[in-house]
């Protein structure tokens, strides 16, 4: 919601509706369950009748902030009710000392001597156990110097691209042969690149490769070049379609913490569609960009986030950065509508902080 679409709301509520209305959304937000003119009435510090408690619901459910969604049932609160509980009440907590010291005292250990996909791994799983939804994160394509290129012929038709990073991070990549190619022509294809690439990043070596084509035309036969070609697009992101773009790896951790008291088939339908989502590589560009779009932590309810919409989950996520401030990855929780966003919202927050530190 915008500002003003916030204060326009927030000025149609009086004292009582904003009580009734925070008591609903909390109630959801922690039991997940409607609640009833009755029930609030006992909750309410106010000697509010439940008739005067059903007109103010009424009014809410003008506004669009709740809804019933059975007849003579208790309220929900919409995702524009959500969505405007979150922008205009919530107060985002703060994380205790004890908390900050695990998450650093965590991440360090998974980082130190290990590959960053290991430390990203460990902080997926991390954020999973302590938001109870699934921890998600996104590796983007690595920008680090190369030291080696391999190419290791699987089949007739399929060779195994390796590139190896000065970093020591390994990352593979099986990519279709053009016909007729030989071990050699590999072994030649390698040694080339390896004499070009060393020291540079990926970007670097493919407009390296690029500024001396005719001295590569003249070194190599025609599908050595084309090898050449093949090799530095399996991992330039050719193959997802988004020109620019490079839709590097998703880590989710915490998948079964989704299906604890899941017993609606449309619930079940719904958790079938976020899997789906997860698993497309288009659906991992488009959450780096939700992550590059904001500094800090952003909140997508429901369908607010088109990646998700399918399912209706809810998305925490923020950025975390490379020693040059640039953004090379996110990290966040995913699931439910009724996440507990006041306390996952720092948490993110604080692991993205971490996390950026350790790739300083």
């Amino acid at each position: 919601m915008t500002k003003a679409m916030i204060d326009t709301t927030l000025q149609s509520l009086d004292t009582r509706s904003r009580d009734i209305f925070r008591y609903i959304v909390d109630s959801y937000l922690r039991d997940g369950e409607p609640v009833g003119s009755r029930n609030l009435s006992r909750m309410l510090s106010a000697s509010l009748s439940p008739a005067t408690i059903r007109n103010v619901m009424s009014d809410l459910e003008q506004l669009g902030l709740i809804y019933a969604p059975h007849i003579s049932a208790g309220r929900l609160p919409t995702q524009k009710g959500l969505r405007f509980f979150v922008d205009a009440f919530m107060e985002i907590g703060d994380l205790s000392d004890e908390e900050r010291r695990a998450i650093d005292a965590q991440v360090k250990a998974s980082g130190s001597g290990a590959s960053l996909e290991h430390m990203l791994t460990e902080a997926s799983q991390m954020l999973s156990g302590l938001s109870r939804g699934a921890g998600l994160v996104l590796a983007a394509k690595n920008e680090t110097s190369l030291k080696h290129v391999e190419f290791i012929q699987l089949e007739p038709t399929r060779a195994l691209a390796v590139m190896v990073s000065q970093n020591g991070d390994v990352e593979n990549r099986v990519f279709e042969l053009p016909p007729g190619v030989t071990v050699s022509q590999l072994h030649q294809a390698s040694n080339f690149l390896n004499a070009h690439i060393q020291g540079r990043t990926l970007a670097e070596a493919k407009i390296e490769i690029n500024r001396i084509k005719d001295e590569t035309r003249a070194a190599l036969d025609a599908l050595s070049q084309d090898l050449i070609e093949r090799g530095l697009a399996v991992w330039a992101g050719a193959e997802s379609g988004v020109p620019g773009r490079t839709p590097g790896r998703i880590i989710v951790r915490g998948r079964s913490n989704l299906l604890e008291n899941v017993t609606a088939q449309a619930d079940i339908d719904l958790l079938r569609h976020l899997f789906d989502d997860l698993e497309t590589q288009d659906g991992m560009i488009q959450l780096l960009d939700l992550a590059e779009q904001g500094s800090g932590v952003r909140i997508f309810i429901g369908s607010e986030n088109k990646l998700f919409s399918l399912s209706g989950s809810s998305l925490v996520v923020a950025p975390y950065r490379d020693k040059d401030q640039r953004v090379v990855g996110a990290l966040g929780v995913i699931g439910p509508t009724r996440l507990n966003y006041a306390r996952i919202v720092p948490m993110v927050d604080y692991t993205a902080q971490v996390i950026s530190r350790m790739l300083r």
